[in-house]
């Protein structure tokens, strides 16, 4: 047990439901409880809310009713009683490159104030919440850093690859097999096929995309137990994990450990060192900026340069790299990584984790990998020196970009602009053989207000890499990137054109220059030039006024502080 908790006093395991079930007053509350299952023993045991994130929306999360089933067996097996409850998901595989997309990033805030919503209304007395598709790990993280109760987050788990020819798939390799199609490397027949086999059953996108970026760096943090972020969506693992779960959130109830006291300042610091060790997404800036704003840690996105010239990139998977996280998960999943980290002084062992136990004391049996394995490398051979996700700064980035620059597309690219206003138009350019060597696309007005929502450009990216320019060409964006996104790309570009950012003033033409080196995003013009367009420029009209849409653009903040609603 961890020193420093064990003298704390202890909590009052039922300090929120008893306000709701005790007395001869809350007769009504207790016969409402009575006919969802309470029974006379049940009022006097501390209530644990599970929440769902179980949909027919998307295969990450169409088997988690059934561990959510299993967590609330935990509970109440502990002593505890269990209140199933769901919240929304949505599919950023589906709806990618579509309208339906601006929802993606909403729905992280839909899911943190539903999760919220439901626990304070109901006085449950702590949380577990299981999370699939990428936005609802920080969704879930953000309402319980909000609500500050014993509180677990299990992931639902990674999908197993599918199989083409030999060679695993996934739906990253849909997208890109749309861009050989439509550059005539493969047939109708071959993209069906592809298509056909890439998805074999429930659990998230199988690379290091951003669902197992979170998870992992969830796990990192200390707010699930050892090793939930590796472990296939459908095994006997995750079960135990789960049941698991409702046991220890019982424990951290005994024990008083709530979220605030483990999402520490030096937590987040782990769990970017993990994100970067990983060759994780983009997403996972803003997300790990949006969850520390709800805990109330002073995170910046200068944190992960600081962070990133001291920890070296070592596991090969996709997207960039060879393997998916079903491969990762058969040699140990990342507690061995994390063992190298800490051993390394890249970790900071004292971090309070979920199991009540610090993370060096978590970490402290756990086996090296398996010798011969090439998933993940050794420090004195990495992948990359230093990190891979790159605060770029410069005129066209006053306040902050995010590249991912894994190294094999080179370090610096000078190009012509080729604008666009939408994700669409640009898509729709790529295809078509507009784009070409030496260009530099900029999908502009599709940031947090601009888009609103801002869209992931999986689509034009993958289109780019599948018609074989990953290294010819370049894309920016006030936009977003999936997890599974590689290449030339640099998003989260601040301020967004929709608020008159730089972004907003850049012509077809105009030369542009990424340099990952010097950390810099600039346009190629004087000063003066850029003055005077941005004195002449005058705002779009907004594209959404009213509706969840609506409300978010009005709310949302800048992507450099997490985008953000409640700041």
């Amino acid at each position: 047990m961890n020193k420093s908790k064990s003298n704390k006093p202890q909590n009052n395991s039922r300090a929120h439901s008893s306000l709701v079930t005790d007395g001869y007053e809350r007769a009504p509350s207790r016969a409402m409880l009575r006919a969802v299952g309470f029974k006379n023993e049940d009022f006097s045991k501390p209530q644990i809310g599970v929440a769902s994130t179980w949909s027919m929306v998307t295969p990450c999360n169409m088997h988690i009713d059934k561990l959510a089933l299993k967590t609330a067996e935990g509970i109440d097996r502990c002593g505890g009683k269990a209140v199933v409850f769901g919240t929304i998901t949505v599919s950023d595989g589906i709806s990618m490159g579509t309208e339906g997309m601006k929802y993606s990033l909403v729905s992280r805030e839909v899911i943190a104030d539903s999760v919220e919503t439901v626990v304070g209304c109901e006085g449950f007395d702590g949380l577990v919440a299981i999370g699939g598709c990428d936005k609802n790990m920080p969704g879930c993280l953000m309402a319980m850093a909000r609500l500050n109760r014993p509180s677990i987050f299990v992931y639902g788990g990674t999908i197993l690859p599918g199989c083409y020819k030999t060679k695993n798939v996934d739906i990253v390799s849909v997208f890109e097999a749309v861009g050989s199609y439509a550059n005539q490397k493969i047939d109708r027949q071959e993209l069906t096929e592809i298509e056909s086999c890439a998805i074999p059953g429930p659990g998230s996108c199988g690379g290091m995309y951003t669902a197992n970026t979170m998870a992992s760096a969830i796990e990192v943090l200390g707010m699930s137990l050892p090793n939930s972020s590796a472990q296939a969506a459908v095994s006997a693992e995750k079960e135990n994990d789960c049941a698991e779960a409702g046991r220890a959130v019982l424990e951290l109830l005994r024990l008083g450990i709530k979220p605030r006291d483990i999402m520490t300042k030096k937590a987040f610091e782990n769990a970017i060192t993990v994100v970067i060790a990983l060759g994780g997404s983009t997403n996972a800036v803003l997300h790990l900026l949006a969850i520390a704003h709800a805990v109330g840690v002073k995170l910046k996105i200068d944190d992960f340069t600081r962070i990133g010239k001291k920890v070296p990139v070592l596991a090969d998977l996709k997207p960039s790299g060879r393997f998916v996280m079903a491969e990762l998960v058969n040699i140990g999943g990342i507690l061995p990584l994390m063992k190298i980290l800490l051993d390394a002084k890249l970790l900071h062992g004292d971090c309070l984790t979920v199991t009540g136990k610090t993370v060096a004391e978590n970490l402290s049996q756990v086996k090296p990998y398996p010798s011969g394995q090439e998933i993940v490398r050794s420090l004195d051979r990495p992948i990359k020196n230093n990190s891979h996700l790159v605060i770029l700064y410069g005129n066209l980035a006053p306040t902050g970009a995010v590249a991912k620059i894994s190294g094999k597309e080179g370090t610096q690219f000078t190009g012509r602009a080729k604008v666009y206003n939408s994700e669409e138009a640009a898509l729709k350019k790529i295809l078509d053989g507009t784009i070409q060597k030496g260009d530099v696309i900029v999908i502009r007005y599709e940031g947090p207000k601009g888009g609103p929502g801002m869209r992931e450009m999986l689509a034009p990216t993958s289109a780019v890499m599948g018609k074989g320019l990953g290294k010819e060409v370049a894309l920016i964006t006030d936009g977003r990137f999936s997890g599974g996104s590689h290449g030339f790309v640099v998003g989260h570009i601040t301020p967004e054109a929709y608020v008159g950012g730089p972004l907003a003033i850049v012509r077809d033409g105009d030369s542009i220059t990424i340099d990952a080196l010097k950390q810099e995003l600039n346009l190629n013009l004087k000063p003066a030039e850029i003055k005077k367009r941005l004195n002449s420029w005058k705002p779009p009209k907004p594209r959404y006024t009213m509706g969840v849409l609506g409300k978010y653009m009005n709310a949302v903040s800048s992507a450099s502080l997490g985008a953000v609603t409640d700041s």
